[in-house]
């Protein structure tokens, strides 16, 4: 049984993806078959791109359904990266309006540029979290690479970390099985292992 299969719907860096948790001993499968889904124990969907693309590749692969199946109704672990935690929301408004794949109640807006805050927010900033599992052994204060344009908005029961970039932006989320990251943890050296590492020890927990 495939321990991680990272969802390849033709958005992302999912080579990175995968060779970070190689590096951590983790056997993965990068597929786009949604059958493949059914040998998971853990679910990645990485994406770097417009959500709109996104959404349309995913469901011209027929993984909307699968996905759903596998996560809502089977429970199995879910992590999403970056544009990948931005398409669990019920909707994006990045280039024209478009409905995701719904799993929590949250909206994707642009993130608004200042002078102090160009836009995208590409970098490394602080990520402050609160006690989550995914956050373990990470320091207070630990920095991650962020690369985005458009920012997640839910409510405040769903978010375990933020960063500060002009304002408090949602860093990261969790409902039940449902973990996600704004942050590309595959680029943030040391911490971002140590974070792929607890979603590994989450799937393993389950």
């Amino acid at each position: 049984m495939s321990r991680v299969v990272i969802v390849n719907y033709g958005m992302g860096n999912i080579g990175s993806v995968a060779n970070a948790f190689e590096r951590l001993g983790a056997r993965c499968l990068v597929s786009d078959d949604p059958k493949v889904l059914d040998l998971a124990r853990g679910i990645v969907l990485p994406g770097v791109g417009a959500f709109h693309a996104a959404v349309e590749n995913i469901r011209s692969r027929g993984l909307d359904d699968a996905l759903s199946e596998q996560v809502l109704h089977r429970k199995k672990p879910f992590l999403g990266i970056c544009l990948g935690m931005q398409l669990v929301a019920k909707d994006s408004v990045e280039l024209g309006y478009a409905l995701g794949l719904g799993w929590i109640d949250g909206h994707v807006l642009r993130l608004e540029p200042k002078p102090t805050r160009p836009v995208p927010h590409v970098g490394w900033n602080e990520v402050r979290h609160h006690s989550d599992l995914l956050f373990e052994r990470v320091q207070e204060g630990a920095h991650f690479f962020f690369d985005h344009s458009y920012t997640l908005q839910c409510g405040p029961e769903l978010i375990t970390a933020t960063c500060d970039y002009g304002g408090e932006w949602v860093a990261s989320i969790r409902k039940d099985n449902i973990l996600a990251v704004q942050f590309h943890p595959e680029k943030s050296q040391r911490n971002g292992l140590r974070l792929l590492r607890n979603f590994l020890n989450f799937i393993d927990a389950d």
